[in-house]
């Protein structure tokens, strides 16, 4: 296991912030004056495993490989899921070991599904750990993204490799340099948001959580009402554009500090990501209006749109009532997603994109056999491993949708519900159609074999299937 000091040292690190970082919701019981002992405890508990990590692992050589860089991924995820849980179980709220897990899982993935049933009743330093859980995984998710993911060959995340020159060897010093400058956009842009939101009526407190779960595109809000609970066109507008921004690639934004201005009119995943949101929004409305449904304006079907895609979770209606070709629409927004190096989560727009390049190649192959086709992306031409790559990763994931479906229904759950959780948890959007796990409702009903279920696929679906499956074939530990 010494090959492995330098993930385990990692590791450490990462408990200890975990740790320390529930000092806020503890002054946040002093503020409120909800005093307990659960932070107290599960911080203590956090960080001194995060020190015995750090310790016995000192003598690391400060170097990461493949496998290293695929086993750091898992467990990093694994571990604060795990550590992020204590709270739950330790304070007042006193959940059990399952839902909790899967309430921090939830957070820590940025899904956005929740057990809680009275969020409205919910101690605020609970609330604000969920929303800082939600944050910590949206920048956790881009950094993996950007510096691990397409180095690991990931589903065709090697698109998206910072520099042709990097190896396995150089990830963990260049991944310092690239984190900390998305740490400061991302942070950026959660201050803006709540400066916005307490401007548009929140308050200081509700305008901290909800912007963390907003650039997150986690959805996790204070109320059962969700964004709904404030019932104000400006807060929804708000919402959507700070949606959207922590929807396309934080690459995007670097590359816009170095000085390419036209990167965000340029960059096709951006440009197809906007085409996705308005022709899907003009498309709900039409149908919603020839069908009389009780739609105030287009806000109320953009701001839903724009939510499932993103795998955001917020809702403002209950669009279980709409009728069954939204809820079908919807299933197919939760699968395609957002961008690449974003804090969505989905199949990627990219994948989609280069999917149907290779469709319409097919189609054209059989109307002139002889003729010769390149499919491109961003006017660089994608080679057959490539797209294997990213056919195998579609196909895997509708098969492991199949599957969380069928073990979904074994413990008794409709086929609604069924489908709408599987794909709700391996799309990390939150919440589910029917009403069950629907808009107005939550999975704290669920069979604590689901939630185990439906746990796995959150952390499945975050990490891009392959970095954890990988883990359980043999022969790739064989050939490292």
């Amino acid at each position: 296991m010494s090959n492995y000091k330098t993930v385990f040292f990692t590791l450490g690190i990462l408990q200890i912030i975990l740790g320390l970082s529930m000092i806020a919701p503890i002054l946040t019981q002093f503020f409120y004056d909800e005093l307990d002992s659960g932070f107290v405890s599960s911080g203590i508990v956090t960080v001194i495993f995060g020190i015995l990590f750090l310790l016995s692992n000192l003598d690391h050589d400060k170097k990461i490989s493949l496998p290293q860089a695929f086993l750091l991924t898992a467990l990093s995820w694994l571990s604060i899921a795990i550590f992020g849980s204590l709270p739950f179980i330790f304070s007042e709220i006193n959940l059990s070991v399952t839902d909790a897990f899967f309430e921090s899982m939830s957070g820590i993935t940025t899904t956005g599904s929740t057990i809680i049933t009275n969020l409205n009743e919910t101690s605020k330093s609970i609330l604000l750990w969920r929303g800082m859980l939600q944050w910590l995984g949206g920048i956790g998710i881009i950094v993996m993204a950007i510096t691990l993911m397409p180095l690991m060959n990931i589903g065709g995340m090697q698109l998206f490799v910072i520099s042709t020159s990097d190896t396995p060897e150089k990830i963990l010093p260049r991944s310092k340099e690239i984190a900390l400058r998305l740490i400061l956009v991302y942070s950026g842009l959660t201050l803006i948001c709540a400066l916005f939101y307490k401007i548009f009526g929140m308050n200081f407190f509700d305008s901290i959580v909800h912007s963390m779960t907003t650039i997150a595109t986690g959805g996790f809000s204070n109320y059962n009402e969700s964004i709904g609970y404030f019932d104000s066109s400006l807060i929804e507008f708000t919402s959507i554009i700070f949606i959207i921004l922590g929807s396309i690639p934080f690459i995007a934004y670097i590359k816009y500090l170095n000085g390419d201005k036209k990167i965000f009119v340029n960059d096709t995943q951006i440009k197809t990501f906007f085409k996705i949101v308005i022709f899907s929004t003009l498309l709900m409305y039409v149908y919603l209006l020839i069908k009389n449904q009780n739609i105030s304006d287009i806000r109320s079907v953009a701001f839903n749109v724009i939510s499932i895609l993103t795998g955001t979770g917020y809702v403002t209606q209950n669009f279980s009532e709409w009728g069954q070709f939204p809820l079908i629409y919807f299933l197919i927004l939760m699968f395609i997603g957002g961008c690449a190096g974003s804090t969505t989560c989905g199949i990627k727009i990219f994948r989609v994109q280069i999917l149907f390049q290779f469709i319409s190649v097919q189609l054209k192959k059989v109307i002139y056999p002889r003729g010769i086709f390149k499919i491109k992306y961003e006017n660089s031409n994608i080679d057959e491993k490539f797209l294997a790559s990213i056919i195998s990763f579609i196909f895997l994931y509708i098969v492991i949708f199949f599957l969380i479906t069928a073990l979904l229904s074994t413990s008794g759950l409709d086929l609604t519900t069924s489908i709408s959780a599987a794909a709700t948890s391996i799309s990390n959007v939150g919440p589910g159609l029917g009403d069950i796990i629907g808009p107005n409702g939550n999975f704290s009903s669920l069979s604590d074999f689901s939630k185990w279920i439906l746990s796995l696929a959150m952390i499945l679906g975050r990490l891009e299937l392959f970095a954890v499956l990988v883990l359980f074939i043999p022969s790739f530990w064989r050939k490292y």
